[in-house]
């Protein structure tokens, strides 16, 4: 029987490890998992991660050099990468300083958790250097492959995928059970207080115009706590400022998405991945225009999807139904199967596949990349695009916030050695470690927004 193969997922917030715990999976079925939960802002607390329901093998709390240190002393045959553009870099920079000559290295795999609608050449060119990138749809691809040949980087990483959390049972008509209307919220879109309390006063108000419908606000993590993006302003105190309070129909929710959505007859959201998951099993989904077809919302992805639509027109009984072309070129329902040299051109499906439809692997691909890649017997040593050559300006910034220095290696004292430390020691740290995260996140959901108002700023 083969040895079960070891992959490490490194991620920073919550969505990110479902993620990257999720990709794994779909990358390597049979696998032993050891996840790393890197150290900052937005490291996820137990409750977040028991929401996410994906667990490993063994979880951990590491820095960038620590976990460098992991990858280093222990074999681990893939490491998914769920981080944000420039931790992606220091670990790519960091394996390139253990790594300089090829190797027997582990396989390096990043990607996005979602929507990519900003800051596409920078986050793409950050994640430069893995062996594979992974794209969440054929138009994702297209894009970031254009980025890569744009400044005359290899492009040959970029590989079309799918989200690895879309599934669920298609959706069916309530039926006799009341009508379900879920509004996914966001943590930073909008960022307003005023756009933010005009939403949830629209919800509270389609509740009150439809008794006999229940709504759901489905939020993203409670106060204190914080997810891939700073959430400034909570739903949650939002809610407790509302004339009367919610109406009985209308209440918060946590919880997992998919779960949640078992249950939903309509999607609202402004721009949340959400809607993606939503559209894969056919449910009806609204793009909010309420505050304006926005890049700074994301609600501009949405264009041509066919759910664009108001909290005015949600309330006269619109169902927005997805565009089945939109769909199948944005990776959410199977469309042409993924190119599996690279060239960006979608492969012709077989009869098979087209018949089947949802039986075609969007993972395929991917799949035997790694194995490609696993066989081999050294992996040459990464090659980020951007160097101390290309970008003498803006690397070493990134590396130095990581406690790295401009070479990818660990800076003196970024590694703390676990023996000679005691137990006490190690509690003490955590709890210091907590309380300042409990300080910042206080500071940003308290604190800032007062200053803001004070100074007119």
């Amino acid at each position: 029987m083969p040895e079960r193969k070891r992959v490490a997922v490194l991620a920073d917030s919550d969505t990110r490890w479902k993620w990257g715990a999720l990709t794994a999976r779909r990358l390597v079925p049979d696998h032993q998992l050891t996840g790393f939960l890197l150290r900052g802002r937005a490291t996820p607390t137990a409750r977040q991660l028991g929401e996410v329901g994906v667990r490993a093998d063994r979880l951990s709390e590491v820095t960038c050099a620590e976990f460098l240190a992991e990858i280093e002393g222990e074999h681990y045959d893939v490491v998914v990468l769920a981080l944000v553009g420039g931790a992606v870099q220091a670990v790519l920079h960091g394996a390139r300083a253990l790594w300089p000559a090829p190797a027997r290295r582990p396989v390096l795999v990043t990607g996005y958790v979602g929507v990519v609608y900003e800051k596409l050449a920078d986050g793409l060119l950050l994640r430069h250097g893995a062996d594979l990138v992974l794209a969440n749809s054929h138009h994702d691809a297209q894009r970031f492959r254009a980025v890569y040949e744009g400044v005359g980087a290899d492009a040959a990483a970029v590989t079309e995928t799918a989200l690895p959390f879309l599934g669920g049972a298609p959706y069916e008509p309530a039926g006799s059970r009341a009508h379900t209307v879920v509004f996914a919220v966001q943590p930073s879109v909008p960022d307003s207080r005023a756009d933010r309390a005009y939403l949830l006063e629209r919800a509270a108000g389609h509740a009150r115009l439809h008794p006999d419908r229940e709504v759901l606000i489905k939020l993203r993590s409670k106060p204190g706590e914080h997810t891939t993006h700073l959430e400034e302003q909570p739903y949650q105190r939002l809610a407790e400022r509302i004339p009367g309070g919610l109406p009985a129909n209308c209440r918060l929710v946590y919880g997992n998405m998919g779960e949640v959505l078992d249950g939903a007859d309509l999607l609202v959201t402004v721009s949340s991945t959400a809607a993606l998951e939503s559209l894969h099993r056919s449910i009806p989904t609204a793009i909010l225009t309420d505050l304006g077809i926005r890049e700074a919302l994301g609600n501009h992805h949405f264009l041509g999807s066919g759910c664009l639509a108001s909290w005015d027109q949600i309330d006269s009984g619109l169902l927005p139904a997805g565009d089945p072309l939109w769909l199948a070129v944005q990776g959410v329902l199977p469309g042409p199967a993924p190119d599996p040299a690279g060239t960006g051109a979608a492969a012709p499906r077989s009869s098979a596949e087209a018949a089947a439809g949802a039986a075609h692997d969007p993972y395929a691909v991917a799949r035997a990349k790694v194995a490609g890649l696993l066989a081999a017997a050294r992996l040459p040593s990464p090659a980020p695009y951007y160097t101390r050559t290309t970008a003498p300006g803006y690397l070493p910034g990134i590396l130095a916030r990581h406690h790295l220095a401009p070479d990818g290696t660990p800076l003196p004292g970024a590694v703390r050695p676990a023996a000679g430390e005691s137990r006490l020691r190690r509690r003490l740290r955590a709890h210091l470690r907590e309380a300042a995260r409990g300080a910042y996140r206080h500071g940003v959901q308290r604190v800032a927004p007062v200053i803001r108002r004070l100074g007119e700023l």
